[in-house]
């Protein structure tokens, strides 16, 4: 199956000589949520911009269903919605003029039941005859959201929509984006709630300097970099671990009260009877274990982080050999 969104060898440089993106190569499944992950300044604005036709690229290629973005503008920008984290609204255009213009820039017939049911979903139909100026700014978070779906588009692309905005909106956002996939609605999301990538995402990227520096399906990506730790709250704290428990390499914590053993999901069987087993001969009494997994946040910060830049304290990093 052909991609809604493919990005070939994909640079942007500026005059500085500051280079944005380096490279790029992406395809985007039709149907898929895909998240796009990177700290500020790593290039996920500027590869957004450049795939909606916004920015000229420095060289690369980027097709949006089949359509060269350069050379068919118009086939490939009409496929594309984009609510983008700047609020640029014209303050005296009612809500429901604006949507409306929107969706006629894109060649679109008039459709006032679609422009409905849009602002309905966004809770915006209230609204409807507000003019921008007197909303807030959550409320024109939602406009932005609205202008963007107003022309049907194929592929959404959401760059920090739920950025500041009242946890409402986020609900009534997600919502939304449920139901866009189900409709077949293409996303590109990027956002600093990871825990919303977590919760939607198919597959997520990690960009890193202008170079997209991990595409995994979010399942594998949780199984091969999700560390898994058992910590043994102790009976009796110790002052060290004993050296028949060295092959287990367990962290103990400062006060010797828990130890810490972590493990890699698809690394392999792990004997957790061996090490029950091993602490009762050791003569060390477990009072309670609990289990905890590393969250996507936890992967993210460990592969965005320099390489000379030590794990905070209490986590280990995540193992991205390979990468």
């Amino acid at each position: 199956m052909q991609p809604i969104l493919s990005i070939s060898k994909l640079t942007k440089s500026y005059a500085t000589g500051f280079q944005a993106l380096k490279g790029i190569d992406l395809d985007v499944r039709e149907g898929e949520i895909f998240a796009l992950l990177g700290p500020n300044g790593a290039g996920k604005t500027t590869m957004i911009s450049i795939a909606c036709g916004l920015v000229r690229a420095t060289s690369g290629r980027v097709t949006v269903g089949g359509h060269d973005i350069a050379g068919a503008y118009r086939a490939a920008r009409g496929m594309v919605g984009l609510v983008p984290q700047e609020l640029t609204t014209d303050a005296f255009e009612t809500v429901w003029d604006t949507v409306t213009f929107s969706r006629g820039l894109f060649g679109k017939r008039r459709d006032p039941a679609h422009i409905e049911k849009v602002l309905r979903d966004l809770s915006l139909w209230e609204k409807k005859d507000s003019q921008l100026r007197q909303l807030s700014g959550g409320m024109k978070r939602r406009v932005l959201i609205a202008k963007a779906l107003s022309h049907e588009p194929r592929l959404l692309f959401l760059d920090e929509p739920t950025a500041g905005v009242d946890v409402e909106l986020r609900r009534d956002m997600w919502r939304l984006v449920d139901g866009l996939r189900r409709d077949g609605v293409t996303i590109v999301l990027t956002t600093h709630y990871i825990e919303e990538a977590e919760e939607m995402a198919d597959r997520v990227g990690v960009i890193r300097g202008g170079e997209l520096i991990l595409v995994e399906e979010k399942a594998a990506l949780m199984q091969k970099l999700g560390r898994k730790r058992l910590v043994l709250d102790l009976a009796a704290p110790l002052p060290a671990v004993p050296a028949a428990l060295a092959r287990h390499r367990l962290k103990p914590s400062a006060d010797g009260a828990r130890l810490t053993y972590t493990y890699e999901p698809g690394g392999g069987p792990v004997d957790i009877r061996a090490l029950m087993v091993d602490l009762a001969s050791a003569g060390v009494a477990v009072r309670d274990v609990t289990t905890s997994q590393n969250t996507l946040e936890d992967i993210f910060v460990d592969l965005v982080r320099s390489p000379a830049e030590p794990a905070p304290p209490g986590r280990a990093p995540a193992d991205v050999e390979g990468r």
